[in-house]
């Protein structure tokens, strides 16, 4: 069955950085796209961004266009990352990834915690 297991999050200063990792199984992961959303304390579920199965077009919210984030995969390894960089306290949030779009199955999540 589908399995994805996030990892990587922790408690950072603003500014700081994190990379999260979520590694897959139980389906062809080189052929699907995945996602990364989250959610905040009090909020509901945010889209983060995509990333296509041959890594050729990633999505995403300004910080992913803005290159502040990085969405990019390893279909060698079956794991899809999340780059962040110069977090603030706003990015507080359990983040998860998906199987193909916003809606498909998640991970369990990994907190990550921005403290000024």
């Amino acid at each position: 069955q589908v399995q994805l297991v996030e990892s990587g999050g922790g408690s950072v200063r603003s500014g700081g950085s994190l990379t999260l990792s979520c590694l897959a199984s139980g389906f062809n992961f080189a052929r699907t796209g995945m996602t990364w959303v989250r959610q905040g304390p009090g909020k509901g579920l945010e889209w983060v961004g995509d990333i296509t199965p041959n890594s050729d077009q990633v999505s995403g919210i300004p910080a992913v266009m803005g290159g502040r984030f990085t969405i990019s995969r390893d279909n060698a390894k079956n794991i899809v990352y999340l780059q962040m960089n110069d977090l603030r306290p706003e990015d507080t949030a359990v983040y998860y990834c998906a199987k193909g779009d916003y809606g498909g199955p998640r991970g369990q999540g990994t907190q990550v915690t921005v403290f000024s």
